[in-house]
């Protein structure tokens, strides 16, 4: 697993400590409903979760990260580069930051350290993420990070118990078009 250092943030393998984070993760009202994280902050699930990440890219789904401080080391979130649409040259992108750390960028540089690896590989010729329309912190951090907004899905994704509109974004290799 590789490790992209973009100060302020580190991406690296989950570390067992971080179980601390996914339990913090797990008591968010919204990351559970989005992601993999257990919907309860119990350090059992947690550490199921880790293991789950270390899995994924054995299993070919993609590459899971922990998003670290790069000064303290402390976990402070996840993102995901995956390959389900690699026959087609693409991938996609999830993050998500536990709430005491957001409003610093964190997410931001984590998706552009992240973007730039991936876009590097040559078997990548398009990077996707999806955001919920009402979340403009990331959606923000993507355009930050060079993504362009292509539209809206109607009904896309499954959040919870309700089907949810979500803005699709992409980011295309420099010089492509």
């Amino acid at each position: 697993m590789p490790r992209l250092d973009q100060p302020p943030v580190l991406l690296r393998a989950f570390e067992p400590a971080d179980s601390v984070l996914v339990v913090m993760a797990a008591s968010d009202p919204l990351i559970p409903l989005i992601s993999s994280v257990p919907p309860a902050p119990d350090p059992n699930l947690a550490r199921a979760f880790i293991n789950r990440q270390y899995a994924r890219l054995t299993d070919g789904d993609g590459y899971s990260f922990a998003i670290a401080d790069s000064t303290s080391g402390e976990a402070v979130g996840q993102i995901g580069l995956w390959l389900a649409g690699m026959r087609d040259g693409r991938a996609s992108v999830g993050y998500w930051v536990i709430a005491a750390h957001r409003g610093r960028g964190l997410a931001g540089h984590a998706l552009t350290a992240l973007s730039r690896w991936g876009l590097a590989r040559p078997d990548i010729h398009r990077l996707e993420l999806y955001v919920e329309p009402w979340n403009v912190a990331s959606w923000r951090a993507a355009e930050r990070a060079g993504y362009e907004r292509e539209g809206l899905l109607r009904s896309w994704q499954q959040v919870g118990d309700q089907r949810r509109d979500m803005c699709m974004y992409s980011l295309l290799p420099p010089g492509s078009r």
